[in-house]
């Protein structure tokens, strides 16, 4: 049975919009291509960033439900509330243990984060209101579009009809954009490999509930208090 034109246009342009999430992986890999002079420009480690937000502005033009396909309905905050607490209070303690204990019982020196532009804010700036807002974007960007768009296309290309299937391609792609974005491994040296298994764990969480608000929630949760913790630490 052929499908019915209206279906055929909105699957084109779903397709279409997906698509503009290869652009900011593309600027990442592109960045890491360029000499080792060129990738110390600030300008240039905001690219993919840049472009990501860039691709995501085209996208939710496209799009008639936004904060659905993002996984932001009302109808969902209190249970991303519950859930956002549990997750970000227990990454937060285990990344705060890896960075206060571990990485220093190996021989890394964590000081050099008085120095990054997280560490120079006053502390009433940083908490709660830039590391929510960090968390607020950085989860819409890279879950919410980066890898519900990523996903898309993975179910497409493996003909799943059913959108509570895992995307384990796009998760991967995701996470890995994630933890090697050039600001963060240029600002966070060594530290952003913490990235990789938080990006895992709430790209999976998104992927299986399509409730962005646990993941804000849990980024903000487990940023504070590894923020407040390392800056008790080393001053």
């Amino acid at each position: 049975m052929t499908p019915e034109p209206h279906r055929l246009v909105h699957r084109h342009v779903v397709q279409a919009g997906a698509a503009l999430a290869l652009l900011p992986i593309g600027a990442t890999l592109g960045y890491y291509a360029l000499p080792a002079s060129l990738q110390d420009h600030l300008l240039l480690q905001f690219t993919p960033q840049l472009l990501a937000y860039l691709a995501m502005g085209i996208w939710a033009s496209r799009t008639a439900d936004l904060s659905t396909d993002l996984g932001l309905e009302r109808t969902k905050i209190i249970a991303g509330l519950n859930w956002g607490l549990l997750i970000g209070l227990t990454l937060g303690g285990l990344n705060t243990f890896v960075i206060l204990s571990i990485y220093p019982s190996l021989g890394y020196d964590i000081t050099f984060l008085k120095q990054t532009p997280h560490g120079r804010l006053p502390v009433l700036l940083m908490v709660p209101w830039f590391i929510c807002g960090i968390a607020f974007f950085v989860e819409i960007n890279f879950r919410g579009f980066l890898l519900g768009r990523l996903a898309e296309l993975e179910w497409h290309w493996r003909k799943l009809d059913s959108a509570q299937q895992l995307a384990p391609l796009a998760l991967l792609a995701t996470t890995l954009t994630f933890s090697f974005d050039p600001f963060m491994v240029n600002t966070f040296r060594y530290l952003h490999w913490i990235a990789l298994w938080d990006g895992l764990v709430w790209g999976t969480i998104w992927l299986r509930t399509r409730n962005l608000w646990i993941t804000i929630i849990a980024h903000a949760v487990e940023v504070i208090i590894v923020y407040s913790a390392v800056r008790a630490a080393i001053g």
